[in-house]
């Protein structure tokens, strides 16, 4: 049996995927697919996603930020605009934004400024933020918990942080989502992947990066979610098809994607 799953996290509007992308989707589906969350992690990339997702109501949904990388290009007021404008348009999630202080392709000073901003945004519109986190455990961690404070609900996303960071999103009330790394020889995170509770552990591609183990090296698609599901039900001492089906409520109730 094939087990049901839905990507909470996939850059389907990525060049990557310019000339297969149809393709790319008909292999969710046959790989047990049941959706796709197309992130925007810019307002241009947002845009495009909007457009996937309008050719394929009820499959593909999708996200509106501006990704820490480059928040040294955040305005205040456009992006808020544009954000805000997304989410009357029917994004689900504000993101993807947050930290990350191990490229620094930002300051951190204006990184903090919008990741602010879009965590505020969440609490307006009432909609999940998507979070990226990379070096930046201690900042993270402090924004989180004021945010969970806040009413505001969230997603650690590709989650390769500590259990600590983990123990304070799932306090605030937050999700963890879990990729193909999870599938990798390095990967020493079992124990942070047991410590997430069944109604609070999401699956995703993050493609067109980080194709799991056996397709490592090449461009990820969604459609290799399969193997990383499995790979998390051996962890939980479970199988595929009990997994899937609570990852797949899990994502359409945070998404609120019914």
């Amino acid at each position: 049996m094939i087990a049901p799953w839905i990507d909470s996290h996939a850059h389907l509007a990525d060049p990557a995927f310019e000339h297969d992308r149809e393709e790319v989707l008909a292999r969710i589906r046959d790989a047990g697919g049941l959706g796709v969350v197309c992130i925007g992690e810019s307002l241009e990339s947002a845009a495009r996603a909007r457009g996937i997702a309008a050719q394929h109501p009820g499959f593909v949904w999708w996200t509106a930020g501006v990704h820490p990388h480059d928040a040294a290009g955040f305005d205040p007021t456009r992006d808020v605009e544009a954000i805000t404008a997304a989410m009357t348009q029917g994004a689900v999630a504000v993101g993807e934004c947050g930290l990350d202080y191990h490229y620094d392709h930002s300051p951190r000073a204006l990184q903090r400024r919008a990741f602010a901003a879009q965590l505020a945004l969440a609490a307006q519109h009432k909609c999940p933020v998507v979070v990226h986190t990379r070096e930046a455990e201690d900042d993270t961690a402090a924004m989180i918990r004021e945010a969970g404070e806040a009413g505001i609900t969230g997603i650690l996303h590709c989650f390769t942080g500590s259990a600590a960071l983990a123990e304070v999103g799932l306090a605030a009330g937050w999700s963890v989502s879990f990729s193909g790394i999870v599938t990798f020889k390095k990967w020493d995170g079992d124990d942070i992947i047991r410590l997430v509770p069944d109604d609070r552990l999401l699956l995703e591609s993050d493609s067109p990066y980080l194709a799991p183990v056996p397709f490592r090296g090449k461009r990820n698609e969604p459609a290799w979610c399969a193997r990383t599901l499995e790979r998390l039900a051996q962890v939980r001492g479970t199988d595929a098809t009990t997994l899937g089906p609570m990852v797949t409520a899990n994502t359409r109730r945070l998404f609120a994607l019914d």
